[in-house]
């Protein structure tokens, strides 16, 4: 496994020469530091072309990361919740490495639809007429 790497899952890593890190200018809190230090983390995550990735991870890890995949299957990341570069750059790491545990967990199961059996469609309609007919007893009383 590469040294200083993300670990997935046992078998699924990506290697620290797979991120590319660029730092930015935040907009969140700092004071008059944020004007003057890029301490925001923009994370690049080539997921289309990263080696340790297996194919079902990979798919699902693009489609679940939406508007943040690029169309050359990037994952970009940004992280500028802290004041720090530090901070910023564990919090983008740790974002990507929720993403793809995500992935890589297996989809459920699709749900098998079901009918209620005769019985019960019968009970139901029973029950139905029964409050029917208790509601039209509370009519008026017609003049005789």
């Amino acid at each position: 496994m590469a040294e200083g790497g993300l670990t997935i899952q046992p078998g699924v890593y990506v290697a620290e020469d797979e991120l590319e890190e660029q730092f930015i200018r935040s907009s969140g809190p700092g004071g008059q530091n944020v004007n003057k230090v890029a301490t925001a983390v923009q994370l690049r995550f080539d997921a289309a072309h990263a080696r340790h990735l297996p194919e079902r991870v990979r798919v699902r890890a693009l489609k679940l990361a939406g508007s943040r995949a690029t169309k050359e299957g990037q994952i970009v990341i940004e992280a500028g919740r802290y004041r720090t570069q530090e901070q910023n750059r564990a919090d983008a790491r740790a974002r990507l490495t929720e993403l793809l545990k995500k992935a890589a967990e297996p989809p459920p199961k699709p749900r098998k639809k079901t009918k209620p059996s005769k019985g019960a469609v019968e009970r139901r309609l029973k029950a139905k007429a029964g409050r029917a007919q208790v509601k039209k007893m509370r009519g008026k009383i017609p003049p005789e």
